[in-house]
């Protein structure tokens, strides 16, 4: 071989490299379900990551149960002394976008590395471009030391497979949390809970609440489908969570809030009888200052939900708690993508937002 193609030949091997694509030769790959995997409550699924037991079909309306094989919320944690971490995964749907969310949070993955402060850290996403087999390199160069990571899964996909690629001969283990930190925060709503319009999966509330908080999330955040039903709240009442968060006013009209809110309360409250449950105005929408019947309707629902929410505390419930919506995306209206859905700004507003309540919910435990 000649010098120039020598360096045409390792030049090759680099741009490769950088890509993910290196040899199979070079990697081990390890598959999500032999490490630590988040997220997902209950594990007798039909698919291997689905939100929703394999009994929810045909119990729950149709919808619901095809939007519960979106991974949303769904993370493997491991530790590792590689000094390249890569990720090969394949979706259940070839609709790796929509028109106002991007592939990199409808299909794409989010890598965290924990620094030495134990502060979680962003550190890459990786974007596919295909259905199935998409691999990507999502850092290298790392120094050899043991890391503690983080992989989210996509929002808006089902994953039908993911494996986490370590250089071969290094160490990857299992990152299990120690026993303080074991329940879940249990997060019930409508698309903005599901993820809609996050850049990339660590930019959801829920994530970013999970990260500050030190505790697992279940996103059970269903697109146009959070309605409070009966049948749902049966199948979450069997969690055993530090908190229930019940986000779902977006998808209901005043008269349904009034029926629905109370019942869902009881049920939980009967299975989890001190178990915080928090329920959640409505999110202002951006254009509400303008659309007088938008406003109105935040209005209306926010009205029934919060008489639901005084008639219970009057009967006594010590561990119900409650967030407002005025202000949870600011107030200077450039946190949404199209009046409803947040951005990344709007997702930071609304971690900002929960966060003392949650924190307030967790402390009376």
């Amino acid at each position: 071989m000649s010098r120039l193609h020598a360096v045409l030949f390792f030049s090759v091997l680099l741009i490769l490299a950088a890509n993910g694509k290196l040899s199979a030769a070079e990697w081990d790959w390890t598959n999500a379900k032999q490490l630590t995997l988040e997220g997902q409550g209950w594990t007798d699924t039909e698919s291997l990551f689905d939100r929703l037991p394999a009994k929810a079909k045909g119990v729950v309306r149709d919808p619901v149960w095809s939007l519960s094989h979106h991974s949303a919320g769904l993370c493997v944690r491991f530790r590792t002394n590689s000094t390249s971490i890569a990720v090969n995964w394949s979706l259940s749907s070839d609709r790796l976008n929509m028109p106002h969310m991007p592939t990199s949070g409808v299909s794409g993955v989010d890598l965290y590395l924990r620094d030495s402060q134990g502060r979680w850290r962003w550190v890459a996403n990786g974007r596919p471009n295909r259905q199935s087999d998409n691999t990507t390199t999502l850092i290298s160069g790392l120094d050899g030391r043991e890391h503690e990571a983080m992989v989210y899964f996509p929002l808006y996909n089902g994953v039908t497979q993911l494996s986490i690629g370590t250089m071969q001969g290094t160490d990857i283990q299992p990152l299990p949390r120690d026993e303080t930190a074991k329940k879940p925060i249990v997060f019930w709503g409508t698309s903005i809970t599901h993820g809609a319009c996050a850049s990339r999966p660590g930019m959801v509330h829920t994530a970013i609440l999970g990260r500050r908080l030190n505790r697992p999330v279940i996103n059970l955040g269903f697109s146009g489908n959070g309605r409070m039903e009966s049948e749902v709240a049966e199948l979450i009442a069997e969690l055993d969570a530090e908190v229930f968060v019940v986000d779902c006013l977006p998808n209901l009209k005043a008269p349904e809030v009034k029926d629905r809110a109370p019942v869902l309360v009881e049920i939980l409250r009967k299975a989890h009888p001190k178990t915080p449950i928090i329920l959640v105005e409505d999110r202002t929408y951006a254009d509400g200052w303008i659309n007088p019947g938008k406003l109105q309707r935040n209005l209306d629902s926010r009205r029934e939900l919060k008489e639901a929410y005084d008639r219970l505390k009057a009967a006594d419930d010590p561990f119900l708690l409650y967030i407002r919506g005025e202000g949870m995306l600011g107030d200077d209206d450039e946190a949404t993508v199209d009046s409803s859905h947040p951005t990344d700004l709007g997702f930071y507003r609304m971690a900002e937002h929960f966060e003392p309540i949650i924190r307030k919910a967790m402390a009376s435990q």
